[in-house]
C-alpha cells in the first residue's frame, strides 16, 4: 500500500503527461504504429483521459474506476511504445537513445503496478 503522497505523484505524472498530448500532439502521433487510424484525435483523446484518470485518482468515489481505466489505458498505448523502440532500431540514433528507448519499455508495467498497488489494494 502507498502513501497518499504517492498517489498525489501519480496523479500529477498521468496530468501532467495528458496536458502534453495538447503541447506536443504531433510527437505522439509520430510514435504511433502506421496501421492505427485517426492519429491525431486519438492523441487527444488518450491525453484527455490521461489527465481525467491522474484527477479521479484524487477523488475517492472515483479512484477505483480510475485506476482500471489508467491501467487498460497503459495496456493500450504500449504499441505505440514498441512502435518507438522499432523505429529507434531501424534509424541512426545514438547508442544512448536505443538503450533509452529499450528501458522505456517496463516503464509501462511499472506504472501499472504503480496504479494497482495506489488506487486498488488500498480501501476506498
Amino acid at each position: 500500500m502507498h502513501s497518499p503522497r504517492s498517489l498525489l505523484v501519480l496523479a500529477a505524472i498521468f496530468i501532467v503527461a495528458g496536458t502534453m498530448h495538447f503541447v506536443a500532439p504531433m510527437s505522439y502521433a509520430a510514435i504511433m504504429p502506421s496501421w492505427i487510424p485517426y492519429q491525431i484525435e486519438l492523441v487527444y483523446a488518450t491525453g484527455v483521459l490521461e489527465m481525467t484518470g491522474g484527477a479521479g485518482l484524487l477523488v475517492r468515489p472515483v479512484r477505483r474506476w480510475a485506476a482500471i481505466g489508467l491501467i487498460l489505458l497503459l495496456i493500450a498505448v504500449f504499441p505505440a511504445n514498441v512502435q518507438m523502440l522499432v523505429d529507434g532500431l531501424s534509424s541512426a540514433v545514438s547508442p544512448v537513445r536505443k538503450a533509452l528507448l529499450w528501458l522505456r519499455l517496463p516503464l509501462q508495467p511499472l506504472l501499472i503496478v504503480w496504479v494497482f498497488r495506489s488506487a486498488l489494494s488500498r480501501p476506498s
